[in-house]
């Protein structure tokens, strides 16, 4: 057949078509086989048949006693008769050893000579042969009779006529179609069958239309900017494209079929030359009971150096949109949906996208932080001109005194405390954050405690994200102490002390919901009604990636409120000389 004749056919239909013609072949070369077997068992049968009655009476008394009497046909032909309707054989010839017939079915070839060969039984010897004689042609044995000396005395040859073997190799050709029959249906019900199944794994697609189909899916998922994650229900990452191993840091999907990616950390994004995506046939594999992680199949999240969270998204199979986890000091959104089956309901795994928002949330916190700067400037100025009001007021009614008092005061609360955090700190970005934020707290009617000690080098720590950090664990706590009763208090203590940096800010507000920060850290689990940037789950988000990129780490907890706590590792003066 030319292809464009197979070319609109489906996988199934072209499988279905080749196995029944090779199941038409196999039964056809099958039943011709048991043909000749039967027809080749039944000569052997009939010649082993001859045999016995053949030797049988040449090997009788009667006969050799007959074959030494003047006539011997007047003994012979009756008993060979009987012989012949007993046995059910066509003729029993006996003769002299001439070849001189003493018995025939036809009593009118009586005396003649035997139509066959006797050469072999004139010298002692059985011979079988396939010949034409006077029943037509035959199937016959000829056994010489022997008298003590061993000397021939005579012949006897016995023998069914070709056709009659016909019949009883006909008797068993229904027992070899039957078989055949039976072949067949059986091959082709299992052609139809296997059809079946690859017209629905395959949706009645040809190989042609696949093969186009992978080429596109390859294109599309080299394309793409962003990680694709096929995970099936045993948590086995059977897909993945290079973005996606970039981001979570493992080894980008080989070329070819046996091709291995052991999971490990990718050591940059320039280790791997981007090949085209193909299934990940890594070495990490499936774990078997009492071993390791096998050394051949798809990575098993398990065994990956994912982050906690990660993980557990993949491998619960949940839906998920939009949910934010940290990876090192990536940021990355993941959203998830259960992969179906066309006209299934039961899901064979789940799809997974991975945008990095590294860079993007790195700007919001910088733009947070700024905006934070700015509220607390505008409260800050408020506040100012509300006492400013106060003092003029004061002045206007001849109150000058108090006025003086008054401005005096504010000046000294102020003074005292910028000189604190300053003195500090030594970063005024902070104390200024600081300074604002107790202003923008006010606003709100929440009280902000403020308390540090030790001395913070200059320049040692990235000033955005530390401004980022503060900034957010703040704003946090506003949120949470706002409707606090009694008194809505917040409490944030910076502390230098053994080559760290402390940050503990604290509220006596409800408490968190959950002290996990992977759960605190997807956005829409603060417990808002709105999930947009700025809410605790981002603000947790921003926390933790402002974190990671310092090097430090984080904690929570509830005692009384919501207590967190980071601690930030200040680099030796070895290693700022090193960095600049």
């Amino acid at each position: 057949m030319s292809s464009r004749f197979w070319r609109g056919w489906s996988i199934a239909k072209r499988l279905f078509t080749a196995n029944l013609l090779f199941v038409l072949l196999l039964t056809a070369g099958v039943a011709s086989v048991m043909v000749y077997d039967a027809g080749s068992r039944t000569y052997e049968q009939t010649r082993q048949r001859m045999l016995s009655v053949a030797t049988a009476l040449a090997d009788s008394p009667l006969v050799l006693s007959a074959a030494e009497k003047p006539n011997p046909s007047a003994v012979l032909q009756p008993y060979a008769e009987a012989v012949m309707h007993d046995a059910g054989v066509d003729f029993i010839t006996v003769m002299d050893p001439r070849g001189i017939r003493w018995t025939h079915p036809n009593p009118a070839e009586i005396g003649k000579p035997y139509v066959g060969s006797i050469a072999q039984a004139q010298a002692g010897h059985t011979y079988f042969e396939t010949t034409e004689g006077t029943l037509g042609p035959s199937v016959r044995v000829i056994v010489p009779i022997k008298d003590a000396d061993g000397t021939v005395r005579g012949m006897v040859a016995a023998g069914v006529t070709v056709s009659n073997v016909q019949v009883l190799v006909s008797a068993r050709l229904p027992v070899v179609l039957g078989l055949a029959a039976a072949l067949l249906l059986g091959g082709s019900l299992a052609a139809w069958l296997l059809g079946r199944y690859l017209k629905r794994v395959t949706l009645g697609w040809g190989p042609e239309q696949l093969a186009q189909l992978f080429a596109y899916y390859e294109s599309v998922l080299h394309s793409v900017r962003e990680g694709l994650v096929l995970v099936d229900t045993r948590g086995s990452m059977v897909l993945y494209n290079d973005h996606a191993a970039l981001l979570l840091g493992i080894d980008a999907p080989t070329g070819g079929p046996a091709g291995s990616s052991s999971g490990a950390p990718a050591k940059s994004s320039t280790a791997h030359p981007m090949p085209a995506t193909r299934l990940a046939r890594a070495g990490v594999g499936h774990r078997r009971a009492g071993r390791g992680p096998a050394s051949h199949g798809p990575p098993q999240l398990e065994f990956l150096a994912l982050p906690e969270s990660l993980r557990e998204l993949l491998r619960s199979g949940r839906a998920a949109t939009d949910e934010v986890h940290v990876a090192g000091d990536r940021l990355l959104v993941v959203s998830q949906r259960p992969a179906l089956a066309p006209g299934g309901n039961a899901p064979t795994g789940t799809v997974a996208t991975i945008r990095d928002h590294t860079e993007l949330t790195a700007l919001a916190g910088s733009l947070s932080s700024t905006q934070t700067l700015v509220e607390a400037l505008r409260s800050q100025t408020h506040e100012h001109a509300n006492r400013l009001h106060a003092i003029i007021s004061l002045i206007e009614l001849d109150r000058a005194r108090e006025a003086l008092e008054f401005a005096t005061a504010d000046l000294s609360e102020t003074v005292r405390l910028g000189g604190e955090f300053v003195g500090t700190l030594d970063e005024p970005f902070l104390a200024a954050l600081l300074v604002g934020k107790r202003a923008q707290a006010d606003e709100r009617g929440v009280k902000l405690e403020l308390s540090g000690s030790g001395t913070l080098p200059p320049g040692v720590l990235d000033t955005r994200e530390l401004v980022t950090l503060l900034g957010n664990l703040v704003d946090n706590a506003i949120d949470a102490a706002s409707g606090a009763s009694p008194g809505p208090t917040i409490w944030a203590d910076l502390l230098v002390a053994d080559d760290a940096l402390t940050i503990t800010v604290a509220d006596n507000g409800p408490g968190l919901p959950t002290t996990d920060l992977d759960v605190l850290g997807r956005i829409g689990t603060s417990g808002k009604t709105s999930v947009a940037p700025g809410g605790r789950g981002y603000g947790i988000a921003l926390i933790r990636r402002a974190t990671a990129a310092l090097g430090g780490t984080i904690t929570a907890e509830n005692d009384g409120g919501a207590v967190m706590t980071v601690v930030v590792p200040l680099p030796t003066a070895v290693d700022a000389k090193e960095e600049s």
